[in-house]
């Protein structure tokens, strides 16, 4: 992604090179489960996430989103490739003990179900002081209520459990506890989906906030266009397993470099809103590629060669666009949206 010249100084807090996951899983139409084939849920995908960058990952369900996630966190190996935390293993990062849990912290979709509802907030909150050895038990309420008081939340929901909170204060809760370690890394899947508007802008609002002050890096899982450009000052856009795009936010979306980012763009109209036309042709199915790129069957740029020739991602060499990465064998330069 979009480099500084102090992020240059160090090694990059999240990187993926060339990283295959590869699952086993019955062949459609089988009749023994022991006729397996490779399911390719990511292929490839190169992916650095540097100090202090705010990162959307973007893409169609089935895209791959998760399985990256999985694998950044090292909750599962590649197949092939390296995924680095660091300029180190994930894997063995982890395997050292509590300080990889520590440093980066999750936000996980399902805010409510992450939560132990036979706790309250603020045992909830304990509890992660506790695991990390934030702070003595007697500085515990106060450090509470600073947390609480961080994520928008009053002092007396500590004494309140999940079941009586609304969808956003769950959210709420669930930022404050992953904050309770401190961390330097905070990732959030699908953080602000299926809340009203007005409390997703409130949510947005607060995960732009809490990045400033505290210098987070922040990655976030999304399929909305609309959140990403709010959120992230960088894009990576996913199909099929792959990367397809990076780049400045922004500037990815208001002249995409690869035509599956274009069509994404035109489905969505407004922020907020949903998406009212689906992308036109059929998504290939992942234990059946075609040929050549694989968006070519859905793509209204293709052109012979695309069919023939599987494109990687390059780093695009146009004045205009620093910074810019597409997987594209003739990639788009001047479309406007």
């Amino acid at each position: 992604m979009t480099d500084s010249p102090e992020s240059d100084r160090m090694p990059p807090v999240f990187e993926l090179r060339e990283v295959e996951k590869i699952y086993q899983v019955a062949r459609p139409g089988s009749v023994f489960s022991r006729h397996k084939v490779g399911l390719h849920a990511l292929d490839g995908v190169r992916l650095t996430i540097r100090q202090g960058a705010s990162v959307a990952l973007v893409g169609e369900s089935g895209s791959g989103k998760s399985t990256l996630l999985r694998v950044l966190l090292g909750l599962t190996p590649p197949s092939e490739g390296f995924a680095l935390y660091r300029g180190r293993p994930v894997t063995e990062v982890r395997a050292e003990g509590k300080g990889f849990a520590r440093e980066v912290a999750m936000v996980y979709q399902d805010a409510r179900g992450s939560l132990d509802p036979r706790m309250t907030v603020g045992a909830l909150i304990a509890e992660a002081l506790r695991h990390f050895d934030i702070c003595p038990r007697s500085e515990e309420p106060a450090r509470i209520a600073a947390l609480l008081a961080r994520v928008g939340l009053p002092g007396d929901a500590a004494a309140r459990y999940a079941s009586a909170l609304s969808g956003g204060q769950v959210r709420r809760v669930a930022i404050a506890r992953a904050l309770a370690s401190n961390p330097s890394v905070l990732v959030a899947d699908e953080a602000v989906s299926g809340l009203d508007v007005s409390t997703q802008a409130q949510l947005l609002n607060l995960l732009r906030r809490l990045r400033a002050e505290m210098g987070l890096t922040l990655v976030f899982i999304t399929h909305d266009l609309g959140v990403a450009s709010y959120l992230c000052d960088e894009i990576a856009i996913m199909y099929l397993g792959r990367i397809v795009e990076t780049g400045p936010t922004n500037a990815v979306l208001t002249a995409p470099a690869h035509p599956y980012s274009r069509a994404l763009r035109l489905a969505a109209p407004e922020f907020f809103a949903p998406i009212t036309d689906p992308l036109p042709g059929e998504i290939p199915s992942p234990l059946d590629l075609p040929k050549g790129c694989r968006f070519a069957g859905r793509c209204v740029f293709a052109r012979p060669d695309c069919r023939e020739t599987d494109p990687v991602l390059f780093r695009l060499a146009i004045p205009d666009r620093p910074g810019r990465a597409a997987a594209c064998l003739h990639p788009l330069t001047d479309t406007t949206i």
